[in-house]
């Protein structure tokens, strides 16, 4: 199997970290800081270069052209909602969508228009559980009702995707304006830098998105795709805060050695330098495994949870490893520490995906020796 990157694939890489290298600490902390919460002019370049339409052609591009540029942009901890604004959403209106649906995506992958996909409710347990979010037929409209939350760059989204129970049964997609009647948003900062809201639908109007049928499947498989997305960026992010230790390792003195002259610290870098190759290769493999047209829940569980327990333990020395200055708002791992727990938590933390992998135990043929 070759897991080299290709020409296309290197060049991407490359010139999306050359975009991104203006990210530091205190530029970063800024732009979360003021409204929207990313720089606009980042999102106008990331569009001019085809990132924002990564997938909607998968004869064009597909999961690893997204691995490459997620993994780039968890590297500088850039707050731009490529995911949750973009591709997550915009791939269920490729695949679902009519023709005239579908046209919505050239404004998205020009960075003209932000889409949020609003599908998790208060209390769901389990990415594709049964909503509460009801959706009822009145002529060639529907209308919706109910809340989500949390739905990341919901604050701001000019279309939303939103997931709705069908009177038949089944769970709908939907497409609803983000100045419809009935829609209240209440935004939020997320602990990590990013934005939501919260979402309240009552009797809001909303179109079908493609045909009104069961969409659980198509949802499924959404949500697979996003979790190789955030696995991508979470192994930039853990990429870069090991860097930031090891450098800082390397200079910070005590008794008048440098840190990395103590063998049991360098040591626990060695165990962080293991947690990341760990989680390197499940990330590739999820996203591998997609460009194969091979989606699995399980082994998105499997990468989501390999992904989880390396980006907790690179978060936890990163910061023990810096010290009292490493929970700071000035010191970068402090934040990466904050974007690694909250990928951990978003669809589903590594306890739920030990949980998925313990409920398919009894697929598995019983090896005897």
């Amino acid at each position: 199997m070759d897991f080299q990157l290709s020409d296309e694939q290197v060049l991407l890489r490359d010139t999306t970290r050359s975009m991104l290298s203006g990210y530091d600490t205190e530029t970063r902390n800024k732009i979360i800081e003021a409204d929207p919460g990313f720089n606009t002019e980042v999102w106008q370049q990331l569009a001019d270069i085809g990132i924002l339409g990564l997938g909607f052609d998968p004869d064009e591009s597909g999961p690893l052209e997204i691995m490459v540029v997620l993994t780039e942009i968890g590297r500088r901890l850039a707050p731009e909602p490529v995911v949750h604004g973009a591709l997550g959403p915009g791939a269920l209106i490729a695949e679902r969508g009519d023709a005239q649906q579908r046209a919505l995506l050239d404004a998205v992958a020009g960075g003209e228009q932000i889409l949020a996909f609003a599908h998790t409710e208060p209390g769901m347990r389990g990415a594709v559980a049964k909503v509460a979010t009801t959706a009822v037929q009145q002529g060639d409209s529907w209308r919706l009702s109910g809340r989500k939350n949390p739905v990341l760059t919901g604050d701001r989204a000019d279309t939303l995707v939103v997931s709705a129970a069908l009177p038949d049964g089944g769970t709908g997609l939907f497409l609803v304006e983000g100045d419809a009647d009935g829609l209240t948003r209440q935004p939020y900062r997320t602990f990590d830098g990013q934005r939501g809201a919260q979402i309240d639908f009552a009797e809001t109007v909303a179109t079908a998105l493609g045909e009104p049928t069961d969409a659980t499947d198509a949802i499924e498989r959404a949500l697979i795709r996003i979790s190789s997305a955030l696995c991508a960026e979470a192994l930039g992010a853990m990429e870069e805060a090991l860097r930031l230790t090891t450098d800082y390792l390397k200079t910070r003195k005590q008794f008048g050695v440098t840190l990395n002259t103590f063998q049991t610290l360098t040591q626990r870098a060695a165990d962080m330098y293991v947690s990341l190759e760990l989680a390197r290769s499940m990330s590739m493999y999820a996203a591998m495994s997609l460009a194969d047209g091979n989606i699995d829940p399980l082994i998105a569980a499997r990468a989501k949870l390999q992904v989880g327990r390396s980006g907790r333990h690179i978060a936890q020395e990163a910061i023990q490893l810096h010290g009292g200055i490493g929970v700071t708002w000035e010191y970068p791992v402090s934040h990466y520490a904050a974007r690694l727990t909250a990928i951990e938590h978003t669809l589903g933390s590594s306890q739920d995906q030990l949980h998925v992998l313990i409920d398919n135990l009894g697929s598995y043929d019983l090896a005897k020796v």
